[in-house]
């Protein structure tokens, strides 16, 4: 019953901001670039657990991936001024999977650890 109570409270969110998106796109991204998901996973990592060790670690690698993520965000708008949704969609997951692992392996190489 808690997973679904988890993922119900996650999915209305969701749609409300893509509800809230069709009326005003600038209220929709302020919802949208608060970090909810984060927020959420945060959550439910410590009701799960109890323990500050876990989402303090959470926390930590977020924060450090924060630079690949914004990868999708600059490719997306890009894209959509020369190609239909989908293929932009596409080339922008791609694009931002490729960033994530040069981005890791940079890391791994410095020694940070995820």
């Amino acid at each position: 019953m808690y997973l679904v109570v988890k993922t119900i409270i996650t999915v209305i969110i969701i749609v409300a901001i893509s509800e809230i998106a069709r009326r005003s796109s600038f209220i929709a991204g302020i919802l949208a670039s608060i970090p909810l998901t984060s927020a959420l996973a945060i959550t439910w990592l410590y009701f799960d657990t109890k323990e500050i060790k876990p989402v303090v670690d959470l926390t930590n690698s977020i924060l450090l991936l924060i630079p690949p993520s914004l990868t999708f965000f600059v490719v997306l708008p890009l894209a959509l001024k020369k190609l239909d949704f989908i293929y932009s969609i596409f080339i922008s997951i791609i694009a931002t999977v490729l960033v994530y692992w040069l981005y890791i392996a940079l890391l791994s190489r410095l020694g940070i650890r995820l």
